[in-house]
C-alpha cells in the first residue's frame, strides 16, 4: 500500500454525495504547488474521502481553505472524444486536517463563539 500525505489549497468546495449502496462520499480538489518563481508549477489531486461522519467536514471544505491530506495516491488515464490523453491524480484520503485560514475554517452558518458570551461576565468567572 502507498500512502502520501500532501498540503495544498482546495480548488472548490467539497461536495457531498451518495453512490447507489448509500454510501456518502466526499468530493473535492487540493493544489499542489513546487518551485518558485518562473519554476513555480501547480498539480492538482482529485480527493475522495468515504465514511460516516463526513456530512460535517463538507461545510468547513471552502475554496482556497488550507488542507493536509493523507490517503493512497493512484493514477487515471482517459482519451476524450478528440483523441487528447489525460492523465490526474487521485487521492483515497485516510486521514484530513483542516489546516484553517482566519474566516475560511468556519462554515458560513457557524455563530462565532463570542457571541455566545454575554456582556458583563469576566474571564475569570468562566471555570475553564
Amino acid at each position: 500500500m502507498n500512502v502520501l500525505t500532501i498540503t495544498g489549497n482546495l480548488g472548490s468546495d467539497g461536495e457531498l454525495r451518495a453512490t447507489k449502496t448509500g454510501t456518502n462520499l466526499l468530493n473535492f480538489s487540493v493544489a499542489m504547488s513546487s518551485g518558485y518563481g518562473e519554476r513555480k508549477q501547480t498539480d492538482w489531486v482529485r480527493c475522495t474521502k468515504f465514511g460516516k461522519g463526513i456530512e460535517g467536514l463538507c461545510p468547513y471544505l471552502v475554496k482556497g481553505g488550507k488542507v493536509a491530506v493523507s490517503g493512497e495516491l493512484s493514477t487515471s488515464e482517459w482519451t476524450n472524444k478528440d483523441g487528447v490523453q489525460f492523465k490526474a491524480l487521485e487521492m483515497n484520503v485516510r486521514e484530513l486536517t483542516l489546516l484553517g485560514d482566519g474566516k475560511k475554517a468556519e462554515p458560513a452558518n457557524a455563530v462565532p463563539t463570542a457571541a455566545a458570551i454575554p456582556d458583563g461576565i469576566a474571564d475569570d468567572d468562566i471555570p475553564f
